[in-house]
């Protein structure tokens, strides 16, 4: 699920090597794992099918996550919309493709963005309804944060592995870095 090859590049890009992790013992080489866009539903079977929810809560106890759409959906503490397990690794509630279906998918321009201006893809895109007081804002749009970190964990409602801009690979593999 999710486009591996695009955060490969992008994480290539801000100065980390990207590997593809599917089990459990994998989990233990990598400083730092990317959770990318797909069905989060579809996501979440695979991960118990695998057996690998257990693992990967004890992986983000003490390395960071960066969920990106539907890896946002799957850190959430609460999702909506329909409502569905999630791993629960951040304070957030997220409604599923609040931005309407795929036809709606659109490109937009984060103007408070930390750091300047941030393309933004936006593919049936989940929407954080609710951040915790200890999530932090990096970005948002229409009012609604899109980018957040909580501890050495971040979510995107985006796609930044689309963008041109590498700064949030580059945050997030600073998080990472050992």
């Amino acid at each position: 699920q999710g486009d591996f090859e695009a955060h490969g590049k992008a994480l290539a890009r801000a100065g980390a090597r990207a590997v593809e992790v599917r089990t459990a013992a994998q989990l233990e080489s990598v400083a730092g794992l990317v959770i990318p866009g797909g069905e989060s539903t579809t996501m979440l079977k695979l991960l118990r099918l695998e057996d690998l929810v257990e693992p990967l809560r004890r992986f983000a106890a003490r390395r960071p996550v960066f969920g990106t759409c539907a890896g946002a959906i799957l850190l959430a503490a609460r999702v909506t919309h329909p409502e569905q397990e999630s791993l629960g690794l951040l304070d957030i509630d997220v409604e599923r493709n609040a931005y309407g279906r795929q036809l709606d998918s659109h490109v937009a321009v984060l103007e408070d963005a930390e750091g300047g201006p941030l393309e933004a893809v936006f593919i049936r895109a989940p929407v954080i309804r609710r951040a915790g007081p200890e999530v932090r804002v990096l970005a948002s749009y229409r009012g609604a944060p899109v980018l957040v970190e909580q501890g050495r964990h971040m979510a995107a409602t985006f796609h930044p592995e689309l963008s041109a801009d590498g700064r949030v690979h580059g945050w997030f593999v600073r998080k990472a870095a050992p």
